[in-house]
């Protein structure tokens, strides 16, 4: 028999509560609503990047966009900022070890998109089912 991970008390299920009662789901979904953010984590889980590989890695993003959600991210550490001193000084960016631990439900979202959201332009009944069905 398998420990919870979370005890509950006295009389309250195992299971996670409803996501309108959930403090930590909803600060999920609104990290995940911010457009750009799910797209920058991944740009970086390729590995460190400065300002202009991140945008090549995110196409459609204004430089103004990037420098916005970069800031935020860092704000809330999931992304590492790393600056070198020099002439001109140079910026790195990385995720932090909470973003890369974000990695994991991001990975397993884009596997549930790429199986059951339609490509734009198509419908759920022109897609193929995935391996599950």
């Amino acid at each position: 028999m398998t420990t919870p991970r979370h005890p509950s008390p006295a009389g309250r299920s195992e299971h996670p509560q409803p996501a309108d009662t959930s403090p930590a789901i909803t600060r999920a979904f609104a990290l995940l609503s911010r457009r750009w953010n799910g797209l920058i984590l991944m740009a970086l889980a390729k590995g460190p990047a400065d300002f202009a590989q991140i945008r090549e890695r995110v196409p459609r993003i204004s430089d103004r966009m990037l420098a916005r959600r970069l800031q935020e991210l860092t704000e809330i550490d999931l992304i590492a900022r790393d600056v070198r001193p020099g002439l001109p000084s140079q910026t790195r960016y990385a995720l932090s070890p909470h973003g890369k631990a974000f990695l994991i439900p991001l990975a397993i979202l884009f596997f549930w998109a790429e199986d059951h959201l339609p490509a734009s332009g198509s419908s759920a009944s022109d897609q193929p089912a995935g391996p599950h069905h």
